[in-house]
Protein backbone atom coordinates (compact mmCIF):
# COMPACT_ATOMS: atom_id res chain seq x y z
CA UNK A 1 0.00 0.00 0.00
CA UNK A 2 2.52 2.40 0.89
CA UNK A 3 4.60 1.74 -2.42
CA UNK A 4 1.08 2.89 -4.14
CA UNK A 5 0.38 5.92 -2.66
CA UNK A 6 4.04 7.03 -2.84
CA UNK A 7 3.18 6.23 -7.17
CA UNK A 8 -0.39 8.26 -6.82
CA UNK A 9 1.71 11.24 -4.65
CA UNK A 10 4.27 10.99 -7.47
CA UNK A 11 2.21 11.08 -10.47
CA UNK A 12 -0.05 13.75 -8.80
CA UNK A 13 3.38 15.69 -9.00
CA UNK A 14 4.16 14.95 -12.02
CA UNK A 15 0.90 16.59 -13.46
CA UNK A 16 0.90 19.64 -11.19
CA UNK A 17 4.33 20.16 -13.30
CA UNK A 18 2.83 20.14 -16.46
CA UNK A 19 -0.30 22.24 -15.44
CA UNK A 20 2.58 24.93 -14.46
CA UNK A 21 4.10 24.68 -18.04
CA UNK A 22 7.04 22.04 -17.99
CA UNK A 23 7.31 19.85 -20.79
CA UNK A 24 6.57 16.21 -19.94
CA UNK A 25 10.13 14.83 -20.21
CA UNK A 26 11.09 17.82 -17.68
CA UNK A 27 8.53 16.93 -15.51
CA UNK A 28 9.21 13.00 -15.35
CA UNK A 29 12.80 14.22 -14.32
CA UNK A 30 12.08 16.44 -11.85
CA UNK A 31 9.63 13.41 -9.88
CA UNK A 32 12.28 11.29 -9.92
CA UNK A 33 11.53 8.75 -13.38
CA UNK A 34 13.09 8.46 -16.58
CA UNK A 35 11.99 10.53 -19.57
CA UNK A 36 10.47 7.92 -21.67
CA UNK A 37 8.27 7.09 -18.02
CA UNK A 38 7.14 10.88 -18.09
CA UNK A 39 6.29 11.05 -21.84
CA UNK A 40 4.37 6.97 -21.29
CA UNK A 41 2.53 9.06 -18.92
CA UNK A 42 1.53 12.48 -20.87
CA UNK A 43 0.66 10.13 -23.83
CA UNK A 44 -0.88 7.96 -22.11
CA UNK A 45 -3.79 10.08 -20.85
CA UNK A 46 -3.72 12.71 -23.97
CA UNK A 47 -2.42 15.26 -21.76
CA UNK A 48 -5.18 15.40 -19.50
CA UNK A 49 -4.72 15.29 -15.92
CA UNK A 50 -6.60 12.21 -14.80
CA UNK A 51 -6.75 13.87 -11.65
CA UNK A 52 -5.48 10.66 -9.52
CA UNK A 53 -6.27 11.49 -5.21
CA UNK A 54 -4.32 10.66 -2.19
CA UNK A 55 -4.34 8.75 0.36
CA UNK A 56 -4.94 11.60 3.05
CA UNK A 57 -7.00 13.44 0.45
CA UNK A 58 -10.58 13.97 -0.20
CA UNK A 59 -10.99 10.23 -1.35
CA UNK A 60 -9.26 7.30 -1.02
CA UNK A 61 -8.10 4.55 -3.16
CA UNK A 62 -9.90 1.70 -4.41
CA UNK A 63 -9.75 -1.35 -1.47
CA UNK A 64 -6.67 -3.32 -2.30
CA UNK A 65 -6.13 -7.21 -2.48
CA UNK A 66 -4.02 -7.27 1.04
CA UNK A 67 -7.47 -4.60 2.28
CA UNK A 68 -9.31 -7.23 1.34
CA UNK A 69 -7.62 -10.06 2.96
CA UNK A 70 -7.51 -7.97 6.59
CA UNK A 71 -11.54 -8.09 5.67
CA UNK A 72 -11.84 -11.61 5.02
CA UNK A 73 -9.64 -12.36 8.39
CA UNK A 74 -11.08 -9.98 10.31
CA UNK A 75 -14.99 -11.63 9.15
CA UNK A 76 -13.59 -14.88 10.03
CA UNK A 77 -12.80 -13.77 13.21
CA UNK A 78 -16.28 -12.32 13.99
CA UNK A 79 -14.76 -8.86 14.36
CA UNK A 80 -17.36 -5.93 13.91
CA UNK A 81 -17.22 -3.86 11.14
CA UNK A 82 -16.06 -0.80 12.72
CA UNK A 83 -13.32 -3.13 14.33
CA UNK A 84 -12.32 -3.81 10.86
CA UNK A 85 -12.37 0.05 9.77
CA UNK A 86 -10.18 0.73 12.06
CA UNK A 87 -7.55 -1.57 11.63
CA UNK A 88 -7.49 -0.65 7.79
CA UNK A 89 -7.80 3.31 8.22
CA UNK A 90 -11.05 3.08 6.93
CA UNK A 91 -14.19 4.30 7.09
CA UNK A 92 -17.23 1.85 8.48
CA UNK A 93 -19.49 2.48 5.75
CA UNK A 94 -16.27 1.72 3.04
CA UNK A 95 -15.98 -1.96 4.90
CA UNK A 96 -19.75 -2.76 4.91
CA UNK A 97 -20.34 -1.78 0.98
CA UNK A 98 -17.70 -3.83 0.31
CA UNK A 99 -19.19 -6.94 2.11
CA UNK A 100 -22.48 -6.30 0.49
CA UNK A 101 -21.12 -5.78 -2.60
CA UNK A 102 -18.61 -9.06 -2.97
CA UNK A 103 -19.84 -11.13 0.05
CA UNK A 104 -21.57 -14.20 -1.15
CA UNK A 105 -24.59 -13.91 1.10
CA UNK A 106 -26.73 -11.02 1.86
CA UNK A 107 -27.41 -9.23 5.27
CA UNK A 108 -30.63 -7.17 6.02
CA UNK A 109 -29.88 -3.55 5.87
CA UNK A 110 -31.17 -3.00 9.21
CA UNK A 111 -28.40 -5.77 10.04
CA UNK A 112 -25.31 -3.00 8.57
CA UNK A 113 -27.40 -0.27 10.39
CA UNK A 114 -27.09 -1.68 13.71
CA UNK A 115 -23.22 -3.24 13.33
CA UNK A 116 -22.49 0.50 12.29
CA UNK A 117 -24.48 1.78 15.46
CA UNK A 118 -22.89 -0.27 17.89
CA UNK A 119 -19.52 -0.73 17.00
CA UNK A 120 -17.31 -3.56 18.43
CA UNK A 121 -18.61 -6.45 20.73
CA UNK A 122 -21.56 -6.39 19.93
CA UNK A 123 -22.35 -9.15 17.98
CA UNK A 124 -19.26 -8.42 15.01
CA UNK A 125 -19.85 -10.03 11.28
CA UNK A 126 -21.20 -13.29 10.86
CA UNK A 127 -18.43 -15.24 8.99
CA UNK A 128 -21.19 -17.64 7.03
CA UNK A 129 -21.67 -14.52 4.91
CA UNK A 130 -18.98 -16.49 2.84
CA UNK A 131 -16.44 -13.11 2.00
CA UNK A 132 -13.53 -13.99 0.31
CA UNK A 133 -10.96 -11.57 -0.65
CA UNK A 134 -9.73 -13.13 -3.93
CA UNK A 135 -12.70 -13.59 -5.23
CA UNK A 136 -13.91 -10.21 -4.70
CA UNK A 137 -10.59 -8.94 -6.07
CA UNK A 138 -11.95 -10.45 -9.55
CA UNK A 139 -15.30 -9.08 -9.28
CA UNK A 140 -13.86 -5.52 -9.08
CA UNK A 141 -11.56 -6.02 -11.33
CA UNK A 142 -14.58 -7.61 -13.75
CA UNK A 143 -16.90 -3.97 -13.12
CA UNK A 144 -13.96 -2.04 -13.74
CA UNK A 145 -13.49 -3.09 -17.10
CA UNK A 146 -16.70 -3.23 -18.10
CA UNK A 147 -17.70 -1.35 -21.21
CA UNK A 148 -18.18 2.33 -20.41
CA UNK A 149 -19.14 4.24 -23.56
CA UNK A 150 -19.20 8.34 -23.40
CA UNK A 151 -21.99 10.72 -24.41
CA UNK A 152 -20.68 10.70 -27.97
CA UNK A 153 -20.19 7.17 -28.34
CA UNK A 154 -24.23 6.74 -27.02
CA UNK A 155 -25.65 8.88 -29.32
CA UNK A 156 -24.68 8.70 -33.05
CA UNK A 157 -27.20 11.77 -33.80
CA UNK A 158 -25.01 14.18 -31.02
CA UNK A 159 -21.69 12.56 -32.46
CA UNK A 160 -22.38 13.53 -35.90
CA UNK A 161 -23.16 17.18 -35.32
CA UNK A 162 -20.02 17.49 -33.26
CA UNK A 163 -18.21 15.95 -35.89
CA UNK A 164 -19.99 18.68 -38.94
CA UNK A 165 -19.17 21.37 -36.82
CA UNK A 166 -15.55 20.94 -36.21
CA UNK A 167 -15.12 20.40 -39.65
CA UNK A 168 -16.40 23.83 -40.16
CA UNK A 169 -13.70 24.53 -37.30
CA UNK A 170 -15.82 25.33 -34.39
CA UNK A 171 -13.77 25.27 -30.89
CA UNK A 172 -15.25 22.84 -28.56
CA UNK A 173 -16.23 25.62 -26.91
CA UNK A 174 -18.41 27.07 -29.16
CA UNK A 175 -19.96 23.90 -30.35
CA UNK A 176 -20.72 23.24 -26.47
CA UNK A 177 -22.81 26.71 -26.80
CA UNK A 178 -24.29 26.49 -30.27
CA UNK A 179 -25.71 22.72 -29.14
CA UNK A 180 -27.02 24.18 -25.93
CA UNK A 181 -28.95 27.00 -27.91
CA UNK A 182 -30.13 24.95 -30.43
CA UNK A 183 -31.23 22.05 -28.59
CA UNK A 184 -32.60 23.93 -24.84
CA UNK A 185 -34.72 21.05 -24.41
CA UNK A 186 -32.91 18.17 -25.24
CA UNK A 187 -30.21 17.04 -22.75
CA UNK A 188 -29.25 14.43 -24.77
CA UNK A 189 -28.04 16.49 -27.97
CA UNK A 190 -25.79 18.57 -25.58
CA UNK A 191 -22.57 18.46 -24.69
CA UNK A 192 -19.85 19.96 -22.54
CA UNK A 193 -16.19 20.93 -24.18
CA UNK A 194 -14.03 18.93 -22.05
CA UNK A 195 -16.07 15.69 -23.71
CA UNK A 196 -15.72 16.76 -26.86
CA UNK A 197 -11.71 17.33 -26.12
CA UNK A 198 -11.52 13.89 -24.10
CA UNK A 199 -13.53 12.04 -27.53
CA UNK A 200 -10.54 13.74 -29.29
CA UNK A 201 -7.65 13.11 -27.47
CA UNK A 202 -8.02 10.26 -24.34
CA UNK A 203 -6.74 6.78 -25.10
CA UNK A 204 -9.11 4.16 -26.08
CA UNK A 205 -12.06 6.85 -26.50
CA UNK A 206 -12.44 6.73 -30.09
CA UNK A 207 -15.60 8.38 -30.23
CA UNK A 208 -14.57 11.19 -32.22
CA UNK A 209 -12.18 10.88 -35.33
CA UNK A 210 -8.78 11.22 -34.42
CA UNK A 211 -7.94 13.55 -37.77
CA UNK A 212 -10.64 15.68 -36.07
CA UNK A 213 -8.10 17.15 -34.12
CA UNK A 214 -6.56 18.73 -37.00
CA UNK A 215 -9.78 20.79 -37.21
CA UNK A 216 -8.98 22.44 -33.96
CA UNK A 217 -6.94 26.06 -34.18
CA UNK A 218 -3.72 24.21 -32.58
CA UNK A 219 -4.07 21.33 -34.91
CA UNK A 220 -1.99 19.46 -32.14
CA UNK A 221 -2.92 15.16 -32.31
CA UNK A 222 -1.62 15.62 -28.42
CA UNK A 223 -2.71 18.76 -25.99
CA UNK A 224 0.09 20.67 -24.74
CA UNK A 225 0.25 22.62 -21.76
CA UNK A 226 0.58 25.94 -21.67
CA UNK A 227 3.40 27.72 -20.91
CA UNK A 228 4.60 31.16 -19.85
CA UNK A 229 5.06 33.60 -23.02
CA UNK A 230 8.28 34.80 -23.51
CA UNK A 231 9.48 38.12 -23.56
CA UNK A 232 9.62 39.97 -26.70
CA UNK A 233 12.67 42.01 -27.96
CA UNK A 234 12.17 45.48 -27.56
CA UNK A 235 11.97 47.28 -31.17
CA UNK A 236 12.90 51.30 -30.32
CA UNK A 237 10.03 53.60 -30.09
CA UNK A 238 7.80 55.16 -32.43
CA UNK A 239 8.03 58.68 -32.75
CA UNK A 240 4.58 60.94 -31.72
CA UNK A 241 3.15 57.52 -30.88
CA UNK A 242 0.34 58.22 -28.09
CA UNK A 243 -0.16 55.77 -25.88
CA UNK A 244 -2.50 53.43 -25.09
CA UNK A 245 -3.41 55.05 -21.58
CA UNK A 246 -5.22 58.11 -23.22
CA UNK A 247 -7.31 56.24 -25.17
CA UNK A 248 -11.23 57.28 -24.42
CA UNK A 249 -12.30 55.14 -21.70
CA UNK A 250 -15.78 54.61 -23.86
CA UNK A 251 -13.27 51.74 -25.77
CA UNK A 252 -12.57 50.24 -22.62
CA UNK A 253 -15.86 48.64 -22.18
CA UNK A 254 -16.65 47.37 -25.07
CA UNK A 255 -20.23 48.93 -25.26
CA UNK A 256 -19.57 51.78 -27.88
CA UNK A 257 -18.74 50.67 -31.45
CA UNK A 258 -15.81 52.03 -33.54
CA UNK A 259 -12.70 50.65 -31.14
CA UNK A 260 -10.55 48.49 -33.26
CA UNK A 261 -7.37 46.72 -32.24
CA UNK A 262 -4.66 45.49 -34.96
CA UNK A 263 -0.94 43.48 -35.36
CA UNK A 264 0.13 41.57 -37.91
CA UNK A 265 0.78 37.72 -37.86
CA UNK A 266 3.98 36.07 -39.30
CA UNK A 267 4.48 33.55 -41.69
CA UNK A 268 7.86 31.22 -42.28
CA UNK A 269 11.64 32.80 -41.53
CA UNK A 270 9.67 36.40 -40.75
CA UNK A 271 9.60 36.94 -44.55
CA UNK A 272 5.84 36.98 -44.35
CA UNK A 273 3.12 38.89 -43.07
CA UNK A 274 -1.22 39.28 -42.83
CA UNK A 275 -2.69 42.35 -41.50
CA UNK A 276 -5.86 42.05 -39.01
CA UNK A 277 -8.22 44.58 -37.54
CA UNK A 278 -10.58 42.95 -35.07
CA UNK A 279 -13.60 46.08 -33.74
CA UNK A 280 -13.90 45.25 -30.53
CA UNK A 281 -17.99 45.48 -29.45
CA UNK A 282 -18.65 43.16 -32.23
CA UNK A 283 -15.69 41.14 -32.83
CA UNK A 284 -15.69 41.86 -36.62
CA UNK A 285 -12.68 40.90 -38.83
CA UNK A 286 -11.00 42.47 -41.03
CA UNK A 287 -7.75 41.03 -43.08
CA UNK A 288 -5.46 43.28 -44.63
CA UNK A 289 -3.55 41.53 -47.47
CA UNK A 290 0.19 42.32 -47.51
CA UNK A 291 2.05 39.71 -49.74
CA UNK A 292 5.33 41.87 -50.85
CA UNK A 293 6.44 44.14 -47.10
CA UNK A 294 5.01 45.46 -44.06
CA UNK A 295 6.85 48.54 -44.76
CA UNK A 296 5.32 51.34 -43.13
CA UNK A 297 4.02 52.77 -46.41
CA UNK A 298 2.47 49.81 -47.49
CA UNK A 299 0.56 48.79 -43.73
CA UNK A 300 -0.55 53.12 -43.92
CA UNK A 301 -1.78 52.45 -47.57
CA UNK A 302 -3.77 48.92 -46.68
CA UNK A 303 -5.33 50.39 -43.21
CA UNK A 304 -6.26 53.59 -44.83
CA UNK A 305 -8.33 51.69 -47.80
CA UNK A 306 -9.98 49.21 -45.13
CA UNK A 307 -10.82 51.48 -42.94
CA UNK A 308 -11.89 54.16 -45.65
CA UNK A 309 -14.43 51.60 -46.71
CA UNK A 310 -16.44 51.68 -42.96
CA UNK A 311 -18.98 54.23 -42.26
CA UNK A 312 -17.96 57.08 -40.27
CA UNK A 313 -19.76 55.69 -36.73
CA UNK A 314 -16.95 52.21 -37.01
CA UNK A 315 -13.95 54.99 -37.06
CA UNK A 316 -13.26 56.25 -34.16
CA UNK A 317 -10.02 54.03 -32.94
CA UNK A 318 -7.52 51.74 -33.41
CA UNK A 319 -4.92 50.47 -30.72
CA UNK A 320 -1.63 48.57 -32.22
CA UNK A 321 1.44 46.89 -30.94
CA UNK A 322 4.74 49.37 -30.68
CA UNK A 323 5.74 47.64 -34.11
CA UNK A 324 7.81 49.92 -36.55
CA UNK A 325 4.70 49.03 -39.63
CA UNK A 326 3.01 51.45 -37.89
CA UNK A 327 5.78 54.71 -38.14
CA UNK A 328 3.16 56.65 -40.76
CA UNK A 329 0.42 56.32 -37.79
CA UNK A 330 -0.29 59.94 -38.39
CA UNK A 331 -0.39 59.99 -42.00
CA UNK A 332 -3.51 57.01 -41.48
CA UNK A 333 -5.04 59.07 -38.73
CA UNK A 334 -5.34 61.93 -40.81
CA UNK A 335 -6.20 59.94 -44.01
CA UNK A 336 -8.70 57.53 -42.59
CA UNK A 337 -9.92 59.49 -39.98
CA UNK A 338 -9.36 57.06 -37.13
CA UNK A 339 -7.32 57.57 -33.98
CA UNK A 340 -4.13 55.47 -33.39
CA UNK A 341 -3.30 54.39 -30.16
CA UNK A 342 -0.41 52.17 -29.13
CA UNK A 343 -0.04 49.58 -26.47
CA UNK A 344 2.48 49.39 -23.78
CA UNK A 345 5.63 46.98 -24.36
CA UNK A 346 4.97 43.54 -23.84
CA UNK A 347 1.60 43.97 -22.85
CA UNK A 348 -0.29 41.49 -25.38
CA UNK A 349 -3.52 41.42 -23.16
CA UNK A 350 -4.33 45.21 -23.87
CA UNK A 351 -5.03 44.33 -27.63
CA UNK A 352 -7.35 41.07 -26.33
CA UNK A 353 -9.57 40.74 -28.77
CA UNK A 354 -6.72 41.06 -31.36
CA UNK A 355 -4.65 38.68 -29.76
CA UNK A 356 -7.44 35.90 -29.41
CA UNK A 357 -8.48 35.79 -32.83
CA UNK A 358 -4.57 36.25 -34.42
CA UNK A 359 -5.00 32.68 -32.89
CA UNK A 360 -8.07 31.76 -34.54
CA UNK A 361 -6.51 32.94 -37.63
CA UNK A 362 -3.73 30.14 -37.17
CA UNK A 363 -6.17 27.87 -37.97
CA UNK A 364 -6.13 28.89 -41.42
CA UNK A 365 -2.62 30.39 -41.74
CA UNK A 366 -0.49 27.93 -39.53
CA UNK A 367 2.77 29.37 -38.14
CA UNK A 368 5.89 28.44 -40.20
CA UNK A 369 3.86 29.17 -43.93
CA UNK A 370 4.41 31.30 -46.63
CA UNK A 371 1.71 33.84 -46.15
CA UNK A 372 2.32 35.56 -49.20
CA UNK A 373 0.93 32.60 -51.11
CA UNK A 374 -2.60 33.36 -50.20
CA UNK A 375 -4.70 36.20 -52.56
CA UNK A 376 -6.87 39.15 -51.18
CA UNK A 377 -9.68 37.02 -52.32
CA UNK A 378 -8.98 34.13 -49.97
CA UNK A 379 -8.20 36.37 -47.27
CA UNK A 380 -11.80 37.29 -47.79
CA UNK A 381 -13.53 34.27 -47.80
CA UNK A 382 -11.46 33.54 -44.54
CA UNK A 383 -12.93 36.21 -42.98
CA UNK A 384 -15.99 36.19 -43.54
CA UNK A 385 -16.04 32.43 -42.22
CA UNK A 386 -14.76 33.67 -39.41
CA UNK A 387 -17.23 36.59 -38.88
CA UNK A 388 -19.70 33.83 -39.05
CA UNK A 389 -18.81 31.80 -36.16
CA UNK A 390 -20.75 31.72 -32.97
CA UNK A 391 -19.16 33.45 -30.11
CA UNK A 392 -19.61 32.85 -26.28
CA UNK A 393 -19.57 36.59 -25.19
CA UNK A 394 -22.91 36.90 -27.63
CA UNK A 395 -24.76 33.88 -26.31
CA UNK A 396 -23.68 32.51 -29.54
CA UNK A 397 -24.49 34.72 -31.77
CA UNK A 398 -21.84 35.74 -34.59
CA UNK A 399 -20.04 38.97 -35.39
CA UNK A 400 -21.44 39.74 -38.71
CA UNK A 401 -25.04 39.36 -37.51
CA UNK A 402 -23.71 41.68 -34.42
CA UNK A 403 -22.61 44.51 -36.62
CA UNK A 404 -25.85 44.38 -39.47
CA UNK A 405 -27.97 44.93 -36.39
CA UNK A 406 -25.33 47.57 -35.38
CA UNK A 407 -25.17 49.17 -38.75
CA UNK A 408 -29.35 48.82 -39.37
CA UNK A 409 -29.70 50.71 -36.00
CA UNK A 410 -27.31 53.39 -37.17
CA UNK A 411 -29.20 53.82 -40.71
CA UNK A 412 -32.86 53.98 -39.39
CA UNK A 413 -31.32 56.33 -36.57
CA UNK A 414 -30.16 58.82 -39.04
CA UNK A 415 -32.55 58.62 -41.15
CA UNK A 416 -35.37 59.17 -38.29
CA UNK A 417 -33.53 62.24 -37.70
CA UNK A 418 -33.63 64.13 -41.02
CA UNK A 419 -35.85 66.68 -41.36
Amino acid sequence: MATHYSLVAVQRQFWGLIAAGVSSEEAGRAVGVSNRCGVTWFRKFGGVNPRMRMAQGVKRPRLSLLERERIMIGTSRGESIRSIARGLGRAPSTVMRELEKNGRTRVAPGRYRALHRFGANRGGWDARSGYSASLAQQRTEARARRPKAGKLGRCPALRAQVQALLVKRYSPEQIAGVLATTYPDRPEMQVSHETIYKALYVQGRGELRRELTTCLRTGRALRKPRGRAGVHKGRGRIPGMVNICERPAEADDRAVPGHWEGDLIIGKNQASQIGTLVERSTGFVRLLHLPDTRSAEVVADAMIAAIKELPPTLRRTVTWDQGHEMAQHARISIDAGIEVYFCDPHSPWQRGSNENTNGLLRQYFPKGTDLSLHTAQHLSYVADELNGRPRKRFDWDNPTNRLNRLLSTATETTVATKP
